[in-house]
């Protein structure tokens, strides 16, 4: 069992960084792997609507970021945490390029898999970012994986979030609760529900 955890902060070992390694310990301590991807400093290609990912089966920009979280999802994926700091009241907008190609080229692998995300802020902001990143998983049937509060941990400068014993407590608790999800959903053995063909409802008529 395996969870890819992709961190959406420019800032290789920041608090981002710290609050998602703690969410991997507890996941390790529960005997689930993890592989933690950090998005880097490099611009990020944003989706361009080519619908060229259906075709192909992954996206048309095939950059080295992109690439590796593809083939870690390919390979098998039981769950995805995604951790961002907070930008204007919202996640990094390079984090928020990169999840719309993830998730429109690869929404049906992950599928069912359950998801979480983490914010870290200075101050304010955390709610709405927080609001933001989960609605990638709820537009994918992915069960949305929670803690004791939410998934927030507070800090300014790099390593401050480790001052928020809260904020990385709630990251313990979410490891913990994710693992335990994982290992009871099954979704191997189990399957999944069966879909009804998909309705658009177009408000513009040609």
């Amino acid at each position: 069992m395996k969870v890819l955890l992709i961190n959406g902060s420019p800032k290789s070992n920041g608090n981002t960084h710290l609050a998602l390694c703690e969410v991997a310990q507890a996941l390790n301590a529960e005997g689930i792997d993890t592989e933690l991807v950090g998005i880097g400093k490099g611009a990020i290609q944003g989706c361009i609507a080519c619908g060229w990912c259906g075709r192909i089966g992954k996206c048309t920009f095939n950059d080295d970021l992109y690439y590796k979280i593809w083939r870690s999802v390919k390979d098998g994926i039981d769950g995805l945490v995604i951790g961002s700091p907070v930008y204007y009241g919202g996640p990094n907008g390079s984090l928020c390029a990169l999840l719309d190609r993830v998730f429109y080229s690869l929404g049906r692998m992950l599928q069912y898999k359950p998801g979480a995300c983490v914010v870290t802020c200075r101050r304010g902001g955390a709610s709405s970012t927080f609001d933001r990143l989960n609605k990638y998983f709820s537009t994918m049937n992915m069960p949305v994986v929670s803690s004791q509060y939410w998934n927030i941990a507070y800090g300014h400068t790099p390593g401050q979030a480790v001052q928020d014993e809260e904020g990385m407590q709630t990251m313990r608790t979410l490891g913990r609760n994710m693992a335990w999800v994982i290992k009871r959903l099954n979704v191997a053995e189990d399957g999944h529900p069966q879909q009804e063909r998909p309705i658009w409802t177009n408000f513009i008529k040609p």
